[in-house]
Protein backbone atom coordinates (compact mmCIF):
# COMPACT_ATOMS: atom_id res chain seq x y z
CA UNK A 1 0.00 0.00 0.00
CA UNK A 2 1.60 3.01 -0.86
CA UNK A 3 1.68 6.20 1.63
CA UNK A 4 -0.75 8.11 -0.09
CA UNK A 5 -3.18 5.05 0.89
CA UNK A 6 -1.84 4.62 4.37
CA UNK A 7 -2.41 8.05 5.31
CA UNK A 8 -6.67 7.92 3.62
CA UNK A 9 -6.64 4.50 5.84
CA UNK A 10 -5.64 6.07 8.83
CA UNK A 11 -8.08 9.04 8.38
CA UNK A 12 -11.28 6.91 7.59
CA UNK A 13 -10.05 4.67 10.59
CA UNK A 14 -9.77 7.55 12.50
CA UNK A 15 -13.30 8.77 11.43
CA UNK A 16 -14.93 5.29 12.44
CA UNK A 17 -13.43 5.98 15.86
CA UNK A 18 -14.65 8.52 16.60
CA UNK A 19 -17.97 7.97 14.97
CA UNK A 20 -17.89 10.83 12.35
CA UNK A 21 -19.27 10.16 9.13
CA UNK A 22 -18.40 11.43 5.56
CA UNK A 23 -21.95 13.29 5.68
CA UNK A 24 -20.49 15.08 9.03
CA UNK A 25 -17.08 15.66 7.59
CA UNK A 26 -18.40 17.26 4.90
CA UNK A 27 -20.34 19.61 6.72
CA UNK A 28 -17.28 20.70 8.65
CA UNK A 29 -15.27 21.20 6.12
CA UNK A 30 -17.84 22.91 3.76
CA UNK A 31 -17.91 20.35 1.05
CA UNK A 32 -20.76 17.56 -0.65
CA UNK A 33 -21.13 14.31 0.83
CA UNK A 34 -20.18 13.28 -2.60
CA UNK A 35 -16.77 15.30 -2.94
CA UNK A 36 -15.58 13.55 0.74
CA UNK A 37 -15.69 10.05 -0.42
CA UNK A 38 -14.30 11.08 -4.03
CA UNK A 39 -11.58 12.39 -2.27
CA UNK A 40 -11.31 9.38 0.35
CA UNK A 41 -11.79 6.51 -2.67
CA UNK A 42 -8.84 4.66 -3.79
CA UNK A 43 -6.90 7.00 -6.30
CA UNK A 44 -8.95 9.91 -4.72
CA UNK A 45 -6.67 13.18 -4.67
CA UNK A 46 -6.44 14.88 -1.38
CA UNK A 47 -4.19 18.33 -1.55
CA UNK A 48 -2.06 18.91 2.06
CA UNK A 49 -4.50 22.16 3.42
CA UNK A 50 -7.03 19.47 3.42
CA UNK A 51 -5.14 16.56 4.94
CA UNK A 52 -5.03 19.78 7.94
CA UNK A 53 -8.21 20.35 7.68
CA UNK A 54 -9.18 17.07 8.54
CA UNK A 55 -6.90 16.94 11.17
CA UNK A 56 -8.90 20.07 12.76
CA UNK A 57 -12.06 18.44 12.82
CA UNK A 58 -10.82 15.07 14.19
CA UNK A 59 -8.61 17.14 16.71
CA UNK A 60 -5.50 15.74 15.62
CA UNK A 61 -2.12 16.84 15.09
CA UNK A 62 -0.54 16.65 11.34
CA UNK A 63 2.78 15.35 13.37
CA UNK A 64 0.57 12.93 15.01
CA UNK A 65 -1.09 11.43 12.33
CA UNK A 66 2.09 11.31 10.54
CA UNK A 67 3.90 9.59 13.39
CA UNK A 68 0.77 6.83 13.13
CA UNK A 69 1.99 6.36 9.80
CA UNK A 70 5.34 5.69 10.18
CA UNK A 71 4.61 3.48 13.20
CA UNK A 72 2.38 1.26 11.16
CA UNK A 73 2.98 -2.32 12.00
CA UNK A 74 2.05 -5.12 9.64
CA UNK A 75 -1.32 -6.41 10.85
CA UNK A 76 -1.21 -10.00 12.09
CA UNK A 77 -2.23 -12.90 9.70
CA UNK A 78 -2.36 -15.53 11.93
CA UNK A 79 -2.97 -15.59 15.94
CA UNK A 80 -0.18 -18.10 18.33
CA UNK A 81 -1.68 -21.02 19.12
CA UNK A 82 -2.59 -19.33 23.29
CA UNK A 83 -4.36 -16.26 21.62
CA UNK A 84 -6.69 -18.49 19.97
CA UNK A 85 -7.25 -20.72 22.91
CA UNK A 86 -8.11 -18.08 24.64
CA UNK A 87 -10.11 -16.53 22.49
CA UNK A 88 -12.64 -19.44 22.20
CA UNK A 89 -12.87 -20.59 25.32
CA UNK A 90 -15.24 -18.05 26.62
CA UNK A 91 -18.63 -18.19 23.86
CA UNK A 92 -19.22 -14.65 24.90
CA UNK A 93 -15.49 -13.74 23.86
CA UNK A 94 -15.52 -15.37 20.89
CA UNK A 95 -19.01 -14.06 19.50
CA UNK A 96 -17.32 -10.86 20.14
CA UNK A 97 -14.15 -11.47 18.64
CA UNK A 98 -15.46 -12.35 15.77
CA UNK A 99 -18.05 -8.86 15.47
CA UNK A 100 -14.94 -7.01 16.02
CA UNK A 101 -13.30 -8.94 12.88
CA UNK A 102 -16.58 -8.30 10.96
CA UNK A 103 -15.86 -4.36 12.10
CA UNK A 104 -19.10 -4.07 14.52
CA UNK A 105 -19.33 -1.12 17.11
CA UNK A 106 -20.10 -2.24 20.46
CA UNK A 107 -23.64 -0.58 19.85
CA UNK A 108 -24.43 -3.47 16.86
CA UNK A 109 -23.19 -6.34 19.12
CA UNK A 110 -25.49 -4.76 22.01
CA UNK A 111 -28.32 -4.51 20.03
CA UNK A 112 -28.19 -7.89 18.24
CA UNK A 113 -27.19 -10.17 21.13
CA UNK A 114 -27.95 -10.91 24.48
CA UNK A 115 -25.02 -9.57 26.11
CA UNK A 116 -24.73 -7.25 29.12
CA UNK A 117 -22.57 -4.16 28.05
CA UNK A 118 -20.37 -4.73 30.99
CA UNK A 119 -19.66 -8.98 29.81
CA UNK A 120 -19.08 -7.15 26.01
CA UNK A 121 -16.59 -4.29 27.40
CA UNK A 122 -14.75 -7.23 29.60
CA UNK A 123 -14.24 -9.03 25.96
CA UNK A 124 -13.13 -6.13 24.89
CA UNK A 125 -10.61 -5.86 27.09
CA UNK A 126 -9.28 -9.01 27.03
CA UNK A 127 -8.99 -8.79 23.38
CA UNK A 128 -6.51 -5.71 23.79
CA UNK A 129 -4.95 -7.66 26.30
CA UNK A 130 -4.67 -10.56 24.09
CA UNK A 131 -2.81 -8.19 21.40
CA UNK A 132 -6.24 -8.53 19.11
CA UNK A 133 -7.44 -5.03 19.37
CA UNK A 134 -6.37 -2.04 20.00
CA UNK A 135 -9.01 -0.57 22.64
CA UNK A 136 -9.69 3.20 22.52
CA UNK A 137 -12.12 5.52 24.16
CA UNK A 138 -15.48 5.06 24.33
CA UNK A 139 -15.44 1.15 23.83
CA UNK A 140 -14.01 2.13 20.28
CA UNK A 141 -11.24 -0.46 19.11
CA UNK A 142 -8.71 -0.69 15.78
CA UNK A 143 -8.23 -3.94 14.52
CA UNK A 144 -4.60 -5.44 15.20
CA UNK A 145 -5.36 -8.40 13.04
CA UNK A 146 -5.82 -8.51 9.01
CA UNK A 147 -8.87 -8.49 7.67
CA UNK A 148 -7.65 -11.91 6.02
CA UNK A 149 -6.88 -13.30 9.45
CA UNK A 150 -6.26 -17.11 8.83
CA UNK A 151 -7.38 -19.63 11.85
CA UNK A 152 -4.42 -22.31 12.23
CA UNK A 153 -5.48 -24.92 10.22
CA UNK A 154 -4.72 -27.89 13.30
CA UNK A 155 -5.67 -24.73 15.87
CA UNK A 156 -8.25 -24.17 18.67
CA UNK A 157 -10.91 -22.39 16.87
CA UNK A 158 -11.00 -24.63 13.42
CA UNK A 159 -11.35 -27.25 16.28
CA UNK A 160 -14.36 -25.86 17.86
CA UNK A 161 -15.71 -25.28 14.01
CA UNK A 162 -15.15 -28.85 13.19
CA UNK A 163 -16.88 -29.66 16.56
CA UNK A 164 -20.00 -27.13 17.42
CA UNK A 165 -20.49 -25.53 14.26
CA UNK A 166 -19.83 -27.75 10.96
CA UNK A 167 -22.77 -29.82 11.01
CA UNK A 168 -24.84 -26.68 11.37
CA UNK A 169 -23.37 -25.05 8.81
CA UNK A 170 -23.57 -27.86 6.28
CA UNK A 171 -26.95 -28.63 7.33
CA UNK A 172 -28.68 -25.92 5.17
CA UNK A 173 -30.26 -26.04 1.69
CA UNK A 174 -27.38 -23.76 0.50
CA UNK A 175 -30.49 -22.87 -2.61
CA UNK A 176 -31.17 -19.31 -0.62
CA UNK A 177 -30.37 -16.26 -2.35
CA UNK A 178 -26.50 -15.99 -3.43
CA UNK A 179 -25.58 -19.24 -1.57
CA UNK A 180 -23.31 -22.19 -3.62
CA UNK A 181 -22.46 -25.58 -2.52
CA UNK A 182 -20.29 -27.47 -4.71
CA UNK A 183 -18.17 -30.47 -4.36
CA UNK A 184 -15.85 -31.13 -7.51
CA UNK A 185 -12.83 -34.21 -7.51
CA UNK A 186 -9.92 -33.92 -9.59
CA UNK A 187 -6.33 -35.10 -9.80
CA UNK A 188 -3.49 -33.14 -11.17
CA UNK A 189 -0.01 -31.60 -10.36
CA UNK A 190 1.08 -30.23 -6.70
CA UNK A 191 2.44 -27.11 -8.80
CA UNK A 192 -1.19 -26.36 -9.69
CA UNK A 193 -2.62 -27.18 -6.67
CA UNK A 194 -0.41 -24.70 -4.71
CA UNK A 195 -1.73 -22.14 -7.98
CA UNK A 196 -5.27 -23.07 -6.37
CA UNK A 197 -4.84 -22.75 -3.60
CA UNK A 198 -3.48 -19.04 -4.03
CA UNK A 199 -6.84 -18.37 -6.11
CA UNK A 200 -8.29 -19.71 -3.66
CA UNK A 201 -7.28 -17.50 -1.29
CA UNK A 202 -7.95 -14.38 -3.42
CA UNK A 203 -11.61 -15.08 -3.52
CA UNK A 204 -11.27 -15.15 0.76
CA UNK A 205 -9.63 -11.82 1.02
CA UNK A 206 -12.28 -10.73 -2.10
CA UNK A 207 -14.65 -11.67 0.10
CA UNK A 208 -13.27 -9.64 3.55
CA UNK A 209 -12.49 -6.52 0.98
CA UNK A 210 -16.42 -6.61 0.05
CA UNK A 211 -17.08 -6.65 3.54
CA UNK A 212 -15.72 -3.29 4.49
CA UNK A 213 -17.14 -1.68 1.44
CA UNK A 214 -20.63 -2.95 2.18
CA UNK A 215 -20.23 -1.39 5.82
CA UNK A 216 -21.97 1.59 4.84
CA UNK A 217 -25.22 0.09 3.88
CA UNK A 218 -28.17 -0.06 5.81
CA UNK A 219 -28.43 -3.02 8.28
CA UNK A 220 -32.14 -3.73 6.39
CA UNK A 221 -29.82 -4.04 3.37
CA UNK A 222 -27.34 -6.35 4.85
CA UNK A 223 -27.20 -10.25 5.53
CA UNK A 224 -24.42 -12.13 7.08
CA UNK A 225 -23.00 -14.62 5.04
CA UNK A 226 -19.92 -17.20 6.15
CA UNK A 227 -17.92 -18.67 3.02
CA UNK A 228 -15.85 -21.56 3.84
CA UNK A 229 -12.94 -22.52 1.30
CA UNK A 230 -11.58 -26.34 1.92
CA UNK A 231 -8.70 -27.87 -0.77
CA UNK A 232 -7.53 -31.28 0.31
CA UNK A 233 -5.24 -34.30 -1.21
CA UNK A 234 -8.48 -36.72 0.19
CA UNK A 235 -10.44 -39.44 -1.10
CA UNK A 236 -13.81 -40.31 0.71
CA UNK A 237 -12.85 -43.05 3.15
CA UNK A 238 -15.66 -45.26 1.93
CA UNK A 239 -14.17 -45.31 -1.36
CA UNK A 240 -10.55 -45.68 0.03
CA UNK A 241 -11.68 -48.93 1.35
CA UNK A 242 -12.11 -49.87 -1.93
CA UNK A 243 -8.88 -49.34 -3.30
CA UNK A 244 -6.50 -52.16 -4.20
CA UNK A 245 -3.94 -52.45 -2.39
CA UNK A 246 -1.02 -50.54 -2.65
CA UNK A 247 -2.87 -47.87 -4.51
CA UNK A 248 -3.53 -45.35 -1.60
CA UNK A 249 -0.11 -45.79 -0.17
CA UNK A 250 1.22 -44.75 -3.59
CA UNK A 251 -0.77 -41.82 -3.39
CA UNK A 252 -0.70 -40.50 -0.19
CA UNK A 253 3.17 -40.81 -0.61
CA UNK A 254 3.19 -38.37 -3.23
CA UNK A 255 0.95 -35.83 -1.37
CA UNK A 256 3.31 -35.57 1.41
Amino acid sequence: MSSTQSLVALIKAELKTQGLSYAELALALDLSESSVKRMLAPGGEMPLSRVDEICRVLKLEFAELAARLGQQAPALRELTLEQEGAVVASPVLLLVAICCLSHWAIEDVLSRYRIAESDAVAALTQLDRLGVIELRPHNRYKLKVAKTLRWRPQGPVMQFFRERVMADFFAGGFDGEGELLTLVHGEFGAGHARELAERLQRTADDFARQHLLDQKLPSSEKRPYSVVIGLRSWIFEAFRDLERPGLGQRRTGRAG
